[in-house]
């Protein structure tokens, strides 16, 4: 999977994907891969992951990459930028990314992002999820820069599923990466 997902972002830089995982080992191993393939490739890794789930992902990535490595990590706390502004509001979290990226952007250094995506309950109204997802499709093809949104897939109803599927450019799978038929460029 690995060598796929580095032969997709050298190939195309403007790569938004879809995760829907399913497990959390399964999870653990494609977020360390992503990471570690990242730093491999001289990008740093901007990752936006819950305490709990990050502890793991570093104690592996911890086994593979030396101190002055894992300093191209830069973890960012999913809660703190999904509910910055107190609710789920997509002006204040293209905000919290836009001041993030910055200081990669503006210093001309290559980076990929991976965003975990998670609510206690999907009672959050999903249209706000496809507004937003369509500005974040826009901002990786404007900022030139990989990203993989990560759901779980068990907790997604059919309907986000579709959005998602219509907002993704590519779905990662575990064998590597498709094309998403029913993307819907914004």
């Amino acid at each position: 999977m690995k060598n796929k997902m580095n032969e997709l972002f050298e190939l195309e830089r403007s790569v938004h994907v879809l995760y829907s995982y399913e497990g959390m080992q399964n999870y653990i191993e494609q977020a360390v891969s992503f990471i570690h393939d990242g730093i491999l490739a001289g990008d740093y890794v901007i990752f936006i992951e819950n305490d709990r789930i990050y502890m793991s992902i570093h104690a592996e990535l911890s086994k593979r990459l030396t101190e002055s490595q894992m300093k191209f990590v830069h973890r960012v706390n999913n809660f703190d930028f999904y509910y910055s502004s107190g609710s789920y509001h997509p002006p204040a979290i293209t905000e919290y990314f836009e001041k993030t990226v910055q200081p990669y952007v503006g210093n001309k250094r290559s980076f990929r992002s991976w965003a975990h995506v998670e609510w206690a309950s999907m009672k959050d109204p999903l249209h706000i999820i496809k507004d937003f997802e369509k500005v974040v499709d826009k901002a990786v093809n404007q900022l030139s820069f990989p990203l993989i949104c990560a759901y779980e897939g068990a907790k997604m109803p059919d309907h986000l599923k579709t959005i998602l599927m219509e907002t993704h450019p590519y779905v990662l799978t575990q064998d590597g990466f498709i094309v998403s038929e029913q993307y819907q460029e914004a």
